[in-house]
């Protein structure tokens, strides 16, 4: 009869569970080797764009208002109080029209003395004329009254020689009749040198204060002008933009109280980042989308500081603009910086900078994974961005935003 063997029965045992164990290792070993399932991602929420190589366009865009090429600005020559205000902002006005009336009484005391003053000068200047007239009658009438006596002594001097000749009057009475023509003579003389004296003197007198009224006219003059300048008027043909006033409002001199633009003279005010407006130059091509149609220009100048990150551009129209386009209207303007030709490019990623390298996830051929690739990447545009390495044309990449699977290097799209 059979004998049980008990050792037998365990050693078979501790073979089964050896196996048992070797084969869990192993399997252990092949799933630690297998890659993790990729995370699944919606295709409809991913912006996905092909590569391209062509021709590039380098553009910047920003936003910005119409403003008017020519802002005439109204100042105040006067200070003074808003009287009347006939206008308000808007208004159509000619270079004639009335804006406002100002009142300053002080400057109406200031126009009527200064006319004081040049009535004075003018009857001042009247009456030395009269006074340097008689003074020079007098003068020419003493000269004659001399001139006559003089020509009398001669005379006498004459008939006393002749009468001396023929012994009948003595030398004593010759000489005393001379003596007398020549005194006359020297007075004559000395009466025509005062009236020479006399008559420049008038002149210089007369022009003298002839010059002294002409100044009190020109203060009277520019007094009136202060008082006129109170009646403001646009100087300019355009539209009324700005009358920042109110009636019984003080107004100090100097003061802006008005802006007239000329509505169909307007130019685009851009507002470009200041990091993409380092290519910006003058002349440039641009197009300004005034949400009425888009319209060409080119840039025409470029303020040389920044604003709030933002560098003001404007731009002059080439092209007539749409019916609506006024004063203030909100506008969208694109800037071509370059073309280049013969460049690999792609939408411009949502996440990914000029001039640096980031991680793109591209497409597999079957469009049902998408990997992550190193992309390194060149010039921007406004929606699109060279490729210098990293993507071949054709290749399909996701340009939305991925940063949910930054750790990820591939995911499933569904």
């Amino acid at each position: 009869m059979d004998i049980p063997r008990p050792a037998a029965k365990k050693r078979g045992r501790y073979i089964a569970i050896g196996g048992v164990v070797v084969g869990i290792v192993v399997v252990t070993a092949a799933l630690s080797r297998l890659q993790p399932a990729a995370p699944t991602v919606d295709r409809a929420t991913l912006w996905i764009d092909t590569v391209r190589k062509g021709t590039f366009t380098r553009e910047v865009r920003g936003p910005g208002t119409l403003d008017p090429e020519q802002v005439y600005q109204v100042a105040a020559v006067t200070s003074g109080r808003v009287e009347q205000l006939p206008l308000r902002p808007g208004a159509k006005v000619s270079d004639t029209t009335l804006l406002m009336v100002l009142t300053n009484p002080d400057e109406q005391l200031q126009l009527l003395e200064a006319q004081q003053n040049v009535a004075g000068a003018q009857a001042q200047l009247l009456q030395l004329r009269t006074t340097l007239q008689t003074q020079q009658l007098a003068q020419q009438g003493a000269l004659a009254d001399l001139r006559s006596q003089y020509e009398q002594a001669q005379r006498l001097v004459a008939v006393d020689s002749a009468l001396h000749d023929k012994k009948l009057i003595s030398q004593n009475d010759l000489q005393n009749d001379l003596d007398k023509a020549r005194a006359l003579a020297a007075q004559v003389s000395s009466q025509q040198q005062q009236l020479a004296v006399l008559d420049s003197s008038i002149d210089r007198q007369i022009k003298f204060q002839e010059a002294q009224v002409d100044r009190l006219q020109a203060i009277a003059k520019f007094r009136e002008e202060r008082v006129a300048s109170m009646h403001m008027r646009a100087g300019v043909q355009g539209v009324l933009t700005e009358l920042p006033l109110e009636q019984g409002e003080w107004v100090n001199e100097g003061t802006m109280v008005a802006k007239v633009a000329q509505p169909k003279r307007l130019k685009a005010v851009l507002k470009i980042p200041e990091t993409q407006a380092v290519d910006v130059m003058l002349n440039q091509p641009a197009s300004i989308d005034t949400r009425n149609g888009i319209v060409q220009g080119h840039v025409m100048r470029i303020y040389p500081s920044s604003d709030a990150g933002t560098v003001t551009v404007e731009v002059a129209f080439d092209d007539s603009l749409p019916r609506g386009a006024r004063v203030g209207l909100s506008v969208d303007g694109t800037i071509q910086i370059e073309r280049l030709k013969d460049v690999l490019f792609v939408g411009r990623p949502a996440y990914g900078q000029a001039e640096s390298t980031v991680g793109i996830f591209r497409l597999t051929p079957d469009g049902k994974y998408a990997d992550r690739v190193n992309v390194k990447l060149g010039v921007s545009s406004v929606n699109t961005i060279e490729v210098k390495d990293g993507l071949k044309p054709g290749d399909r990449v996701i340009i939305s935003d991925m940063s949910n699977w930054d750790n990820q290097t591939r995911v499933r799209l569904k």
